[in-house]
């Protein structure tokens, strides 16, 4: 057993886990934030996607005991005072989901692209962002509007390059 402590969404938390627990199961099992999906178990699908230290991780591929002492932003974690954060909007107007079992990998990997403040918002420069998340649902077209309507939330000046294929 091993002790670990992290900060997660903004609170401080420490518990005595195995020392083979995964990151995500740590979020899941011991914090009881159940937004991180676990999807394949193989770290293709990008169904556990939270930040870790301000990078997009997949957490099935990280320890917990690796993560402690980081700052781990979960799905739960962006909202801010009951307002949903600008991607997590974005997907609900551009309905960039259908079943949800992707969409919080998703808009953590979204949310990470985006706060590198991307210099394009074409087909390919989003695909390319996205290509560690996979949705077995949708033909991405709704996802990636929900790339660009957060984009231009967040960066208001990036309107003409926003406007990219459909």
């Amino acid at each position: 057993m091993i002790e670990v402590e992290l900060t997660v969404n903004g609170k401080q938390v420490a518990r005595t886990v195995d020392e083979r627990s995964l990151l995500v199961d740590f979020l899941r099992r011991d914090l009881q934030l159940t937004g991180t999906h676990v999807g394949c178990d193989t770290s293709q699908c990008g169904a556990c996607t939270v930040n870790l230290d301000g990078v997009a991780v997949k957490s099935c591929t990280v320890l917990a005991a690796q993560a402690s002492g980081g700052v781990v932003t979960t799905v739960e974690g962006l909202a801010r005072d009951g307002v949903l954060h600008p991607v997590q909007e974005a997907f609900v107007q551009c309905h960039g989901l259908q079943c949800g079992f992707c969409t919080p990998g998703m808009i953590m990997a979204v949310e990470y692209f985006l706060r590198q403040r991307p210099a394009a918002l074409d087909d390919h420069t989003i695909h390319t962002a996205l290509e560690g998340n996979i949705c077995r649902c949708t033909g991405y077209v709704n996802i990636i509007a929900a790339v660009r309507h957060a984009a231009l939330q967040i960066y208001p000046d990036l309107a003409p390059a926003a406007k990219g294929k459909p």
